[in-house]
C-alpha cells in the first residue's frame, strides 16, 4: 500500500560561542563540577550572547539545515519553530525566521510544548505533509533558556543551555511498512495535572513578567522515566518493531540519569544511545535536533538507520517518534 512519508532531508544546528563550565557556576552558587556531573552528567553549556535572541539561533540552524538538505528557501512551503523562549510575545519567532531567510510565500508559526516541543512540532509537520497541505517544511527547535534561569538556584541553574537545531522534512512515497524511509510512527501526550512540578513563575497574563524556572526534580525524574519508556514502547509496538531493531535512541538531553534509566527500561545498551547532554546541557526543544545533527555530521547516524526520539517537558508533555533516517 502506497503511503506518504515525511523524510528527514537535512539537519542543521547552532550553538552560541559563549561556554559556561561547571567551575564557572561554582563561583556563582554553592556547587561543584563533581556535584553537577554526578547528578546530571552535564559538564558545560552554551549561552547566548547579550545581543543574541532566539530567532538569531534559529536562523543559523535553519541555514545549516537547508545547506545540508541541498535545497533553497524557495523550495520550502512552511516553517515551524518549537520554542519556549520566543523573541517577543508576538509576532511568532517563526515569522521572524521566515523574513530573515527571505521567504515571502507559504506560512510560519510557533509551537510551545517546552522540552517536548520538537516532538510536537515534528508530529504536526508530519501531519501537514501526510494531509497534502505542504510538501517540504522546515522544523526548528530553538531556545535561549538562560533568560529563564534563576542563577541563584543551584538546583536548576546548572541544568540549562541555549542552542538551536533544525531539520528539513519532505514528502516521499512509502509502502506502509517499517522498511520505509521517514517518520514511521509518532505519539504525543500531555497531562496538565502535573503542571506545578515544572513551570515558570511568570507570564504575560499572570505577572506581566517572564518569570524563572521552578522544578521539583525528584518528582519530575520519577515521572519522566516511566512516561518516556511507556511512550517509546507504544510507538514500537504500533509500528511492529522491537527495541532490538533500533539503531539509535536519540532522547531529549535533560539529564544523563534519566537517559540511562529510560534506555535500561527499553533494554538498550549504552552503545545505541546518543548522549550530548554533557556538552549541550538541557536545551529544551532544541535538544533532540542538536543531538541528531551532531551525530549525522559525524557520520555515526547514517541513511537507513532506525531512530527513536523521545522527550518529556513541563505541562507535563511527552512523546516518542520512530524514524527511518
Amino acid at each position: 500500500m502506497s503511503v506518504i512519508r515525511s523524510k528527514i532531508l537535512g539537519v542543521g544546528s547552532y550553538l552560541p560561542e559563549k561556554v559556561m563550565t561547571n567551575d564557572d557556576l561554582s563561583k556563582m552558587v554553592e556547587t561543584s563540577d563533581e556535584w553537577i556531573v554526578e547528578r546530571t552528567g552535564i559538564k558545560i553549556r552554551h549561552l547566548a550572547a547579550d545581543e543574541e535572541v532566539t530567532s538569531d539561533l534559529a536562523v543559523k540552524a535553519a541555514q545549516d539545515a537547508l545547506e545540508n538538505a541541498g535545497i533553497t528557501v524557495q523550495e520550502l512551503d512552511a516553517i515551524l519553530v518549537a520554542t519556549t523562549t520566543p523573541d517577543h510575545t508576538f509576532p511568532a519567532t517563526a515569522t521572524k525566521v521566515q523574513a530573515r531567510l527571505g521567504m515571502t510565500h507559504g506560512f510560519a508559526f510557533d509551537l510551545q510544548a517546552v522540552c517536548s516541543g520538537f516532538m510536537y512540532a515534528m508530529t504536526m509537520a508530519d501531519s501537514l505533509i501526510r494531509a497534502g497541505q505542504v510538501k517540504t517544511i522546515l522544523v526548528i527547535g530553538a531556545e535561549t533558556l538562560s533568560r529563564l534561569v534563576d542563577w541563584t538556584d543551584r538546583n536548576t541553574c546548572v541544568l540549562f543551555g541555549d542552542g538551536a537545531g533544525a531539520v528539513v522534512l519532505t514528502a516521499v512515497q512509502g509502502q506502509g511498512t517499517a522498511a520505509d524511509t521517514g517518520i514511521l510512527k509518532a505519539k504525543v501526550f500531555s497531562d496538565g495535572t502535573f503542571g506545578e512540578l515544572l513551570h515558570t513563575t511568570g507570564g504575560p497574563s499572570s505577572s506581566q513578567t517572564i518569570g524563572t524556572i521552578f522544578m521539583n526534580g525528584k518528582e519530575v525524574f520519577r515521572h519522566a522515566v516511566g512516561k518516556l519508556a511507556d511512550a517509546a514502547e507504544d510507538v514500537l509496538s504500533e509500528a511492529g518493531v522491537s527495541s532490538e531493531e533500533l539503531t539509535w535512541l536519540v532522547p531529549h538531553q535533560a539529564n544523563l540519569r534519566i537517559i540511562d534509566s529510560t534506555a535500561k527500561k527499553l533494554g538498550l545498551p549504552a552503545s545505541k544511545v546518543v548522549v550530548t547532554v554533557d556538552h549541550h546541557a538541557n536545551t529544551s526543544a532544541a535538544s533532540i535536533p542538536l543531538a541528531l545533527a551532531e551525530k549525522v555530521k559525524s557520520g555515526e547516524i547514517k541513511r537507513g538507520d532506525l531512530l527513536l526520539f523521545d522527550a518529556m517537558g513541563g505541562g507535563f508533555t511527552w512523546g516518542a517518534m520512530l524514524v527511518r533516517f
